[in-house]
């Protein structure tokens, strides 16, 4: 890829460099290799992470692999009698928010149900099931959909029939209709143009640090955004890879463009150090990677908490830090913290140390 060019040792030829081994290499920005094998196989490919292009057998594949990206199957309870095989059925609809149909069970479950009418196991399900959960993976379900929807009319957008068996029950559980899903899903997809509404979406997230140019989310959180970043999130991922190891990702609201941003150290660290940024423009479809492995200085993060969601269960020991840094006066100079030296130094200055996510005085050794 183009961002490995310092790996390579030779000469500018070209398109591409002339190596020391008197080899050519051509190196790739993200959008032109998935052209390029577009080119080669004749279909529509997906690039599933950087340098990584699938191109699939048939739509039918493809359309399954999308499904999976937007919500990513779930798994059965293991069943023994009719009692267990009855609480699988029941996870189902607390996870799904719909009952399951009987060509998505396993084979085991409807062996173990197979007594019982659909209707006597719906009754049963239903009064074992909270509330509370069918409802709020109902409305997930839905938007899920929509995401889906919206995302296959990139590729082409077929009879609901071709659809995956899971999103086509949806589709029949949470809409009027395919049509009425379909004109929602586009309606949905055509608001990411509109900078007011997705600048508001942002400003009204429960989850993420909204700032002047952008919304930062933790990757834990991210399924807590408004159904419209989401798809933001997703198309960038579609159009350009998203990147195997990330923390936290970055949603610009001034132009469109999408970076993930890798902190190993994320739950650890208490201002973890970024270990690299990859990014692309949705509006050129450019990416572009940049790796701190070899940076003495790297860029951290302060306010933890911010990132997540405010019910997350790490958020309020995040926050007590946090509050200890503000009393503390440590982010009374903001433009200077924002480094590992500069970190260190108003540390030093206000003779405070970190151990853990607690903030102490510093000690002096005598």
């Amino acid at each position: 890829m183009r961002w490995e060019r310092n790996q390579i040792k030779g000469t500018e030829y070209g398109d591409g460099i002339l190596t020391q081994r008197r080899t050519f290499q051509h190196l790739y920005a993200a959008g032109e290799l998935r052209d390029y094998v577009e080119e080669a196989t004749g279909v529509h490919c997906v690039s599933a992470a950087p340098g990584i292009v699938y191109a699939f057998k048939d739509d039918a594949a493809q359309l399954s692999y999308l499904a999976r990206q937007v919500a990513p199957d779930g798994e059965w309870l293991a069943s023994e009698d009719t009692a267990s095989a009855i609480t699988s059925v029941v996870d189902h609809l607390e996870q799904r928010g719909r009952m399951p149909q009987l060509e998505e069970m396993p084979q085991p479950i409807i062996s173990l149900l197979g007594h019982l009418r659909p209707a006597e196991l719906k009754r049963l399900a239903e009064q074992e099931a909270d509330p509370a959960k069918v409802e709020r993976s109902a409305e997930r379900g839905a938007l899920d959909t929509l995401q889906f929807l919206a995302l296959e009319l990139f590729h082409g957008r077929g009879p609901v029939s071709s659809l995956p068996l899971p999103v086509q029950l949806d589709i029949r559980a949470f809409f009027p209709s395919y049509t009425e899903a379909c004109h929602r899903a586009d309606r949905l997809l055509f608001k990411l143009r509109d900078d007011t509404y997705v600048r508001r979406a942002m400003n009204g997230s429960i989850a993420g640090k909204f700032t002047a140019t952008a919304l930062y989310v933790h990757r834990r959180a991210l399924h807590r955004i408004p159904a419209v970043l989401r798809l933001y999130e997703q198309c960038a991922s579609i159009a350009a890879g998203r990147p195997g190891e990330w923390s936290v990702v970055k949603l610009r609201h001034q132009g469109r463009g999408v970076s993930w941003l890798d902190y190993p150290e994320f739950d650890a660290d208490p201002h973890p150090r970024i270990a690299a940024s990859y990014a692309v423009d949705l509006k050129t479809l450019k990416s572009s990677f940049t790796s701190y492995a070899d940076s003495n200085n790297r860029p951290l993060l302060h306010r933890k908490h911010e990132f997540l969601a405010e019910d997350d269960p790490d958020a309020p020991k995040y926050r007590r830090l946090t509050d200890a840094e503000v009393r503390a006066g440590l982010y009374e100079n903001p433009h200077l913290i924002g480094t590992e030296e500069g970190w260190g130094r108003e540390l030093g200055r206000n003779e405070r140390e970190l151990r853990g996510h607690r903030l102490v005085r510093r000690t002096t050794s005598t």
